[in-house]
């Protein structure tokens, strides 16, 4: 078999897709959801809800750096950034992942979100590059990058290595070769993830043998071992609901304080600063197989208003979904629980780094 979709749908029914991202629906997860002891031993799954937009152009980077949280200016080739695109009123459209690629034919700097904010975000900001010499591009499922593998896991380092020569040896950081492009993301499970950009003919060819030694998931594993990993997305039901510092952007380096003007800056800084609200995003369990992003949740010590809300969430093999849930920090030590006071409990976890009472 030479057509990947083809191959995809050879290894079993697909699920039905969340909501807001229809698109994803191929591999959800192929009628075989992972458990976060199954992603913590290793796993690799295709991924079918990213897109990717090439910003070329002599003027790329310093358009960019003048639109997003982070510094994209000082970006080097080999490293992987964070950042969100905020409304002037600080709240955020988009989160995404961007890296440097000047081994291209031209010198590229890509960013990676969710298609469900994809064309949205790319048409916005395409109305402010006016006299920039810089474009953008959907380059997604370009031949070279057709193909996007999560792995992750205690098995994953060894099993991709036997699939690319270099691998990144750190979180944030990219290696590219003959075999396509590897992102280090932050860890999970005390384990590297990464994120393989290649063509079909190579995904075709490891695939297989990645399956030998790895679980085999999809879009929903790759997503609960992000959740795992503390890392926060903007998705269309979340869309403007929140300032990058409930999200915990800055915590993962997606936003860079010395950078200067974006839109939005002054109300992110403020919201440093001067802010009043304690407000943070954790990790959490919900034995409700229906919780998803934009799910409001509530307090019982302040039942007529709700607390937070649901950031992300993905199936957990237990019945339920585990989630990244924006709550105000009182309330972690409250009985809280999703959509009214009569909904499933939300169990707060553990997060992978240390949430700081930040006034907002």
């Amino acid at each position: 078999m030479n057509n990947w979709n083809e191959y995809l749908a050879s290894l079993s029914a697909p699920a039905a897709a969340p909501a807001d991202d229809a698109v994803g629906a191929a591999h959800a997860h192929f009628g075989n959801v992972l458990t976060a002891a199954q992603l913590a031993d290793g796993f690799v799954a295709p991924v079918g809800n990213l897109g990717l937009i090439a910003a070329q152009g002599l003027d790329a980077a310093t358009f960019l750096h003048g639109q997003l949280t982070n510094d994209v200016a000082n970006l080097p080739p080999g490293e992987v950034r964070l950042a969100g695109y905020c409304t002037p009123k600080g709240r955020l459209q988009a989160t995404m992942l961007m890296w440097r690629a000047d081994a291209d034919a031209v010198p590229t700097i890509y960013l990676q979100l969710p298609l469900a904010v994809q064309p949205g975000f790319q048409k916005r900001l395409s109305m402010f590059v006016m006299r920039a010499k810089a474009k953008l591009l959907d380059v997604t499922g370009e031949p070279r990058h057709a193909v996007v593998l999560g792995l992750g896991g205690a098995r994953a380092e060894a099993a991709l290595r036997e699939q690319v020569a270099t691998l990144p040896a750190t979180p944030n950081t990219a290696t590219e070769g003959a075999a396509g492009t590897v992102l280090r993301l932050a860890d999970a499970f005390n384990a590297p993830r990464y994120l393989w950009l290649t063509s079909e003919a190579t995904a075709l060819s490891a695939l297989p043998a990645l399956q030998k030694t790895l679980a085999l998931g999809g879009t929903d594993a790759w997503e609960l071992s992000g959740i795992h990993a503390g890392i926060a997305q903007v998705t269309g039901a979340t869309f403007e609901q929140f300032v990058p510092q409930m999200v915990n952007l800055e915590l993962v380096g997606g936003v860079n304080f010395k950078k200067g003007c974006y839109p939005g800056q002054e109300i992110v800084a403020r919201s440093q600063y001067l802010g009043k609200l304690k407000r943070r995003t954790t990790l959490a369990t919900i034995a409700d197989p229906l919780a998803a992003a934009g799910a409001e949740v509530f307090s019982l010590d302040d039942p007529l208003q709700p607390c937070g809300m649901i950031v992300n969430a993905a199936p957990n093999g237990a019945g339920g979904v585990d989630a990244l849930v924006e709550v105000k920090l009182a309330a972690l030590e409250q009985e809280v629980r999703l959509g009214s006071t009569t909904g499933a409990r939300v169990a707060f976890l553990p997060m992978p780094y240390v949430l700081d009472a930040l006034d907002l």
